[in-house]
């Protein structure tokens, strides 16, 4: 216990990797700067020149003394984090996703309020599925050293008895989550999936395992997706649980400029009105910002179709910086989350031990992701998803999740410094031979 509260408050106040810090803080001021630039139309309806910014400052201040509590907590405890957090984000889900509790917000029930405190139950379900995942593969595997080619290689592998464990557990939790949460976020759902996936291959969850369930899930997923275009909105939204998909069909439909089947849907609009419509003005101003730049932009503060673009200090502040900060300032901003996935890593490859190497993954993936999902919105070449760009974007409970993430990465790379071994995490046999999966040894 002294051991505990010496790490959790003594010594330096900025542990960890220092690579992680610098980005860090290089997004928070990019998050200041456009926040109070693409926010005029809240400073304009509100009367608040400064209201936006001091909001912010304020989330990223918060942000940081999460930071500074979390990267002081010994990874290990990371690992009882699941058990409270998992029941908790099952419950939540099903309140708003199932029983239709929770702030209503665009057809959807993503929010729920506790006094003036709201937060999407979907954030906290993605920190425990990733977390529960990393336990599990943890828990399940071991690694031992074989002679390949006159070479001694690590080979990571299932413990005796378990081979279809972390497929079964990982893949019944994944299937429950993402399901609850594809009810009324199917971006955040797909995303989550995805990222749970790349962790059990990483993890070396049996291949031929993983191809039977993806190849099922993707039938029943082109089954679904076929039947949702072949259905009439109208009937769709009789349905439970489809009323976001008519919405994520709607989006598709205007992503791949089906004007035809949008003009059967409105036949007294012409064709301007269909192209630009309250459904569609994000888009298309996001494109004219992106248009109105140049190498260097236009300079900060000086955005024009902020004060026309929809969630501009949002959703849609890559196109903001894009056009005050041009294409240097829009690789930047790229180059820094693509840093720090390439930071996570070589943090992982440090790692003597399973977990602390799953975990780093998960969350570094995880917010890299949506970052450049955010950017492909912008830019026209995602359909709109909602998210946000993590720690730029304008928002409270997006700033505190992104930065529990930064904080257990950097307290897995504190653990990692500690460690004299730095053998890599994964070194499959080069032969391609199948003892992969053995069933000797016990987890170390």
């Amino acid at each position: 216990m002294g051991t505990f509260v010496k790490d959790l408050f003594g010594g330096n106040l900025f542990k960890g990797d220092k690579g992680v810090w610098m980005i860090y803080f290089f997004l928070c001021m990019i998050s200041l700067v456009e926040v109070y630039s693409a926010s005029s139309r809240l400073t304009f309806e509100g009367g608040h020149h400064w209201g936006p910014m001091v909001s912010q400052a304020g989330f990223l201040l918060l942000g940081l003394i999460v930071i500074l509590f979390v990267h002081r907590i010994p990874c290990k405890w990371f690992m009882l984090f699941p058990f409270l957090l998992l029941p908790m984000a099952i419950i939540l889900l099903l309140y708003t996703a199932v029983l239709g509790g929770g702030s209503n917000i665009n057809e959807t029930h993503r929010w729920v309020s506790i006094g003036s405190i709201s937060f999407q139950p979907s954030e906290i379900a993605k920190a425990a599925l990733l977390m529960t995942t990393a336990v599990v593969l943890a828990k399940t595997q071991t690694e031992k050293e074989e002679m390949v080619k006159g070479k001694k290689r690590k080979v990571v592998g299932a413990i005796k008895g378990k081979r279809y464990l972390a497929f079964a557990i990982v893949g019944g939790a994944t299937l429950l989550i993402c399901g609850l949460i594809f009810l009324d976020n199917v971006s955040t759902a797909l995303m989550l999936f995805f990222v749970v996936v790349v962790m059990m291959f990483i993890g070396q969850v049996p291949k031929d395992l993983m191809f039977k369930g993806l190849m099922t899930i993707f039938g029943i997923g082109a089954f679904f997706v076929a039947t949702s275009f072949a259905v009439p909105d109208s009937t769709l939204k009789e349905i439970p649980g489809c009323k976001r998909v008519v919405t994520v069909k709607q989006r598709i439909l205007r992503k791949i400029g089906n004007t035809d089947e949008m003009a059967k849907q409105n036949p007294h609009k012409s064709d301007t009105q269909i192209l630009l419509n309250d459904k569609n003005s994000q888009t298309t101003y996001a494109s004219i910002a992106i248009a109105n730049s140049d190498l260097i932009g236009l300079g900060p503060g000086n955005s024009i179709q902020r004060d026309f673009l929809q969630h501009a200090e949002s959703d849609f502040i890559y196109a903001i910086i894009v056009e005050e900060l041009g294409i240097a300032g829009a690789f930047f901003v790229a180059f820094l989350y693509l840093v720090l996935l390439i930071r996570v890593g070589r943090i992982a490859q440090r790692c003597p031990s399973f977990f602390p190497a799953y975990l780093v993954l998960g969350f570094g993936i995880m917010m890299v992701l949506q970052a450049f999902v955010n950017m492909s919105v912008a830019v026209g070449l995602f359909p709109v998803t909602g998210q946000t760009l993590p720690l730029i974007s304008k928002g409270g409970t997006s700033i505190l999740i992104t930065s529990f993430y930064i904080g257990v990465i950097l307290s897995v790379s504190r653990y990692a410094e500690k460690k004299e071994q730095k053998a890599p995490l994964v070194e499959a046999a080069l032969n391609g031979e199948t003892s992969e999966y053995y069933t000797d040894g016990s987890m170390s």
